[in-house]
């Protein structure tokens, strides 16, 4: 039973999708027509508005091949160039990843960074940036910081950014919350998600919804890399950049059939109530959550577990068949972390997989 935070156990049907014949992604046009309909449906998840002065999508929603990490580089390296200043705000360890990205491409990053226990340092970020001797390009941060189950309120840092220099360009890692809770896309240059963690499809996919100033931006930068590079994925009537990862595109377009189906309250409302579950579970436990309850994710749940993560996780695997996560890095053994995300964000799933973590503990 895999209750990890990505990947996320895939439901039939879209395994019953991933099964069928393959389709040749360079010259048949039904897959021009899946893929069409997989950007309609993610235009759809991530709230994407209608421009009233174009007619046109006021975010463009593109799906590149490659797990979710592509998604953050290739953000980077189409808008950073050498020289390029970035404010990396940051309270976990994708938020400080994002500086190694930006360092990588010859930017140059200012970590503005909290412990991964509290919340984004928001002072810190004022006081940056009313330092007039900066002129930052590109700003980047995380919704929700997987590792530690925090969920970040992004409104304030955006207000801030909007309230020094608007023209700052917005980047921000949705990979473990688009799907599951609401990502404030209207608000966002770049914005960022993955096929393997809310809609429960196989890993393998990138996707984006990128403003018409952050694809000017990607223009005037002209980046030389092709696979790390949004820009050849703007506008792929004449065909794709790559051979496309066909049944991951099919599989994702059939999950996103069912989120939609479902709705999309009742799938937001679906992720609360099994994240409520899941700490009420913990709770009668003597479990602590690493953040603080009010920063807690609805995708995912961190326990502190000091010392014995790695122990409580090969117990539960070999005496159960339940496959939770642990923490990361240097929270290796310090955390343990249950998944209710996507297909399995339901409360059945959550308490066959608590009742497994009673009987160990």
């Amino acid at each position: 039973m895999l209750m990890t935070p990505g990947p996320t156990a895939v439901p039939a049907p879209v395994r019953d999708a991933m099964s069928r014949e393959l389709i040749n992604p360079d010259v048949d046009p039904e897959f021009r027509r899946i893929y069409d309909r997989l950007t309609d449906r993610l235009a759809a998840v991530y709230g994407v508005e209608t421009d009233a002065s174009t007619g046109g999508p006021a975010r463009d929603v593109v799906v590149p091949g490659g797990e979710g990490i592509l998604g953050l580089e290739a953000a980077i390296a189409s808008l950073v160039e050498p020289g390029t200043e970035v404010l990396c705000l940051s309270n976990g360890l994708y938020g400080d990843g994002f500086a190694d990205f930006v360092e990588s491409y010859g930017g140059e990053a200012t970590l503005v960074s909290a412990a991964y226990d509290d919340p984004l340092p928001l002072a810190e970020l004022e006081s940056v940036l009313a330092d007039d001797d900066r002129e930052f390009a590109v700003a980047t941060m995380v919704h929700c910081e997987t590792p530690t189950g925090t969920i970040n309120d992004l409104g304030p840092a955006l207000d801030l950014l909007e309230e020094a220099d608007g023209e700052v360009l917005t980047v921000v890692d949705a990979v473990s919350s688009l799907g599951g809770v609401s990502v404030p896309t209207d608000r966002i240059d770049v914005c960022l998600g993955a096929s393997q963690k809310c809609f429960s499809a196989p890993p393998g996919l990138t996707t984006a919804a990128i403003s018409e100033r952050a694809w000017a931006a990607m223009e005037e930068r002209d980046p030389h890399s092709l696979y790390t590079n949004f820009l050849p994925w703007r506008d792929t009537d004449e065909g794709f950049p790559y051979t496309h990862l066909t049944t991951e595109v099919v599989a994702l377009d059939a999950a996103l059939g069912l989120w939609l189906e479902e709705g999309l309250d009742a799938v937001r409302e679906r992720h609360r109530t099994a994240a409520a579950r899941c700490r009420e579970r913990g709770a009668a436990l003597g479990l602590e959550p690493f953040p603080d309850p009010e920063r807690s994710s609805p995708t995912v749940t961190a326990f502190a577990a000091p010392g014995r993560a790695e122990e409580l996780q090969t117990r539960l695997r070999e005496e159960h068949d339940v496959l939770l996560a642990t923490g990361l890095a240097e929270m290796a053994d310090d955390v343990l972390r249950v998944g209710h995300m996507g297909h399995n964000a339901r409360v059945e799933r959550v308490d066959e997989a608590m009742d497994a973590l009673e009987d160990v503990l």
